[in-house]
């Protein structure tokens, strides 16, 4: 799978994080290698919060949109797989397969109330029984498994990590993703842990790229920030609108 290369290559895999048919043009333009769906920034644009709030179809008609005007790799956040059932997540990635779709992201907590981290053995089991309906149905997809124990305030976020990382090796992940690390000794361990490539994503605080090649990071996810980026100048300007009772600022 070409998709899958591009997690071996000597520099690391910069995914462009799209959410409409816009983002994904611009991705192209740009000369982006892949793209990747940020669920957050879908909700967020229907008005709904992240933690699978918004229907898969509802995911389905946007991935359907990018992929029609855009012929780059394409990886989708699926959250928790919308589903608790293996058949219903491998269902699901059926799916996103038939719209051309080569990775999902999923990752081991749900948001009830709060966001919760699955038991990794559970979660495991799950991510097994789902690879092995979608290699029986013939679908070739990257499983990028998303382990969340720094994002969701573990005391002891670095431990659990390699911990569960060494649980989803054994389950069929083809790659690990591990958002709201920043410090390089945590990414050194992490990349160490495992001959799995590891994608971290935007933070302030996060090294240069050229910093996290070398320390052996193979994905860099934007997530939802260029989103959010993008709202905030949105609404600086909306302000000065109203401000100045002028359009000027805009041009």
């Amino acid at each position: 799978m070409e998709f899958k290369k591009l997690h071996h290559q000597e520099k690391p895999l910069l995914l462009c994080n799209v959410w409409d048919a816009a983002s994904a043009k611009l991705a192209e333009h740009l000369n982006f290698q892949a793209m990747g769906t940020s669920s957050a920034a879908i909700a967020r644009m229907l008005g709904y919060q992240d933690g699978e709030e918004m229907a898969f179809s509802e995911i389905e008609y946007f991935v359907q949109r990018i992929g029609s005007i855009s012929k780059l790799p394409l990886s989708v956040d699926l959250e928790a797989g919308y589903g608790r059932e293996p058949k219903e997540i491998a269902a699901n990635i059926e799916r996103l397969a038939h719209l051309g779709v080569v990775g999902i992201n999923i990752e081991d907590s749900i948001v009830l109330k709060d966001r919760t981290l699955i038991n990794e053995n559970e979660f495991a089991q799950t991510l097994s029984n789902v690879r092995q309906l979608l290699e029986k149905a013939g679908v070739p997809m990257f499983l990028n498994v998303r382990t969340d124990p720094f994002l969701g305030g573990h005391p002891n976020p670095l431990l659990e990590t390699k911990k569960r990382i060494k649980v989803y090796e054994k389950a069929g992940a083809d790659g690990i993703f591990v958002p709201c690390v920043e410090k390089k000794t945590d990414i050194e361990a992490i990349v160490k842990a495992t001959n799995l490539p590891i994608n971290v994503l935007c933070m302030p605080h996060l090294p240069n790229f050229e910093t996290l090649e070398i320390l052996g990071i193979k994905r860099i996810s934007m997530g939802n920030f260029l989103f959010d980026s993008m709202h905030t100048g949105l609404e600086e300007i909306t302000k000065t609108v109203l401000s100045d009772q002028s359009f000027k600022s805009i041009f």
